[in-house]
């Protein structure tokens, strides 16, 4: 094996070796700081067949970047060259060190294979041609996306980008240091390719330039040869090592990550070992940044999400970033590692030892309704300021004969997400307690509500036994059964999609199936998963009012078009900030259906 070891692999094997010690040390050290359901869904289902489809989720979001690549190509091309070629490298570079070497190799022989598959070596292979081609191919694979990554650094929209991330120092040392392994590997084989001609078709005539044009006796050979194969190695190693304290991280939490969201784990209201996954799995991209509102319409260009998670990891959080949010999950949304990127900010907000004990007296003196039978129609704290919802919802439940209980229609009664939002995480969870006991006492079967803030509150927070409707999806259905008699009235309807129906909940088809059965529906350029938020959600407390205008007239530039004659909503909070700013009336999807029943 002597004839397999050159001193200057050192750097890489001591890089290597340090690399794997550190990663273990920290996931171990994660794991077991992983709280009590976590750590039951881990054993549950640690041996189950879910691995299989994190497999797959690995290879195409890990190597192949589907999600960077739907964003933009040439970005998504950029991050796939360099992870998938690099692997490819690996793997490819390994079958042919075995196929050249039968008797055995070292680990890092495949990552030195020139140098060490010389002269003879290479004659009693009679595929290496084949390999040497291959190699240089997936080299130029790799190096096409470092040059894209040189590029993106100056001029960002190249790549789709308006904004890069600003990292901080360490992290452009790793990066200056992964962007030179590639570069420095193809000079060390061009330099051994000009002598002993075991090159492929890129490093072979790069090599041959050099032995004609710059030859060199062979002690000097051999010294400038074992110079570029010692900076290689010193790249790979420095590279290595900083890597589990960088951004570069991600490399091999994703995967991980991306095997425990398959199993079934997930953030919570207080920070775990699954956390640190999670920060960790970010590799600071920047795709977050763009489409903020806070940095699209106010320039606002440290607050984004990837600031977060970044101040969170090297534990630097700044209350400013922390609370400078709109919590309309844009970020989320795009986010290429499906990172939960909102409840780690939650996490951040937690306010810790306050008293819970005498909160709400008030709803203690509240008797729930005898509802058997009937449905809950939980308002929201929203639709109060916007009492046309709620008078539309009465006189649609009346027109199909439907029993209800409004049961904040006395004392508003908050769903608790507010309070959630806001760190306030003891608070929230004895009002959900208190809300879900009337409820539960009320014996409904089903329960509506006209505001999506509550909508995902309900869904996602309470554990409620009867099924949660939004009252698009509860006019859908009567529409669906023909319950309700309408008349198509021939105006022009823009619709806005509010973040915590849409992107919170998923909720698009229902809302525009109603208005397509009474209206004719326009399609805006930003819609879906791209709408635009409001500016007015509850969960920033920083913005001035200046600034939530300045997002909501960008939201309604977007909604407007010629011959317009109404913007629909479904969110109480966004018919109330749309109306403020816009020409045109504003009206929520209950008030719509309700102007289009038919006179009996």
């Amino acid at each position: 094996m002597l004839r397999f070891f050159h001193p200057f692999v050192l750097p890489f094997c001591i890089g290597v070796i340090l690399l794997f010690a550190i990663c273990i040390f920290k996931y171990v050290r994660w794991v077991r700081n992983f709280d009590r359901l976590q750590k039951a869904l881990l054993l549950k289902n640690i041996l189950s067949w879910k691995f299989i489809p994190a497999i797959w989720e690995t290879i195409v979001e890990a190597l192949f970047h589907r999600r960077v690549i739907k964003h933009h190509f040439m970005l998504g091309y950029m991050h796939a060259s360099i992870a998938l070629g690099w692997f490819l490298l690996i793997v490819f570079g390994a079958i042919e060190a075995s196929l050249a070497f039968k008797e055995g190799h070292p680990l890092w022989v495949p990552i030195f294979l020139r140098f060490f598959a010389k002269g003879e070596m290479v004659v009693h292979f009679k595929g290496y041609k084949f390999f040497t081609d291959l190699m240089d191919f997936l080299l130029c694979f790799v190096l096409s996306g470092i040059l894209l990554a040189y590029i993106k650094r100056v001029y960002s929209r190249i790549v789709g980008m308006r904004r890069t991330t600003k990292h901080v120092v360490f992290d452009q040392f790793a990066t200056w240091a992964l962007w030179c392994i590639f570069p420095l590997r193809l000079i060390a084989e061009c330099v051994t390719a000009a002598h002993y001609g075991n090159g492929g078709f890129l490093t072979q005539s790069m090599g041959d330039f050099i032995h004609t044009y710059f030859p060199l006796n062979k002690p000097y050979y051999e010294y400038v040869e074992t110079t570029w194969w010692l900076l290689y190695s010193l790249a790979l190693g420095v590279f290595f090592v900083a890597l589990p304290f960088s951004r570069y991280m991600h490399i091999f939490t994703e995967p991980v990550l991306i095997y425990f969201r398959n199993l079934g784990l997930s953030e919570n209201d207080k920070p775990s070992g699954f956390t640190k996954f999670e920060l960790s799995a970010c590799s600071r991209c920047g795709i977050c940044i763009d489409n903020c509102p806070l940095y699209k319409d106010l320039k606002l260009p440290d607050v984004q999400s990837v600031y977060l998670l970044r101040d969170i990891r090297y534990k630097r959080v700044r209350e400013e970033i922390s609370n400078n949010c709109l919590m309309c999950d844009r970020c989320v949304n795009d986010c290429p590692v499906n990172l939960e990127l909102t409840r780690v900010r939650r996490q951040t907000r937690y306010k810790e030892g306050l008293d819970t004990s005498n909160n709400y007296p008030y709803i203690t003196n509240i008797q729930s309704f005898n509802a058997i039978g009937r449905v809950v129609y939980f308002a929201g704290c929203m639709s109060h300021l916007t009492p046309g919802i709620i008078e539309s919802m009465k006189t649609i439940f009346e027109q199909v004969d439907q029993k209800y209980w409004l049961m904040d229609a006395e004392r508003t009664i908050c769903c608790g997400r507010p309070l959630i939002q806001q760190g306030f995480t003891n608070q929230a969870a004895e009002l959900r307690r208190q809300n879900s006991k009337l409820i539960k006492q009320s014996g409904a079967t089903l329960l509506i509500t006209s505001c999506p803030i509550c909508y995902q509150s309900f869904r996602k927070e309470y554990k409620l036994a009867i099924p949660i409707m939004h009252h698009t999806e509860y006019i859908n259905a009567l529409i669906k059964k023909g319950a309700l008699s309408l008349t198509k009235q021939q105006l022009k309807v823009a619709y806005h999609d509010p973040c915590e129906l849409g992107r919170g909940c998923g909720i698009y088809k229902q809302p525009r199936r109603v208005l397509q059965n009474v209206t004719q529906l326009v399609k805006t350029k930003n819609e879906k998963q791209k709408s635009l938020c409001c500016g007015y959600n509850l969960g920033n407390t920083v913005l001035e009012i200046d600034q939530q205008k300045k997002i909501r007239d960008a939201a309604l530039e977007n909604l407007l078009a010629k011959s317009l004659d109404l913007i629909a909503t479904a969110c109480p909070m966004c018919k109330k900030a749309l109306t403020n700013g816009s020409a045109f009336p504003v009206k929520d999807i209950a008030e719509i259906i309700c102007l289009s029943l038919k006179k009996s």
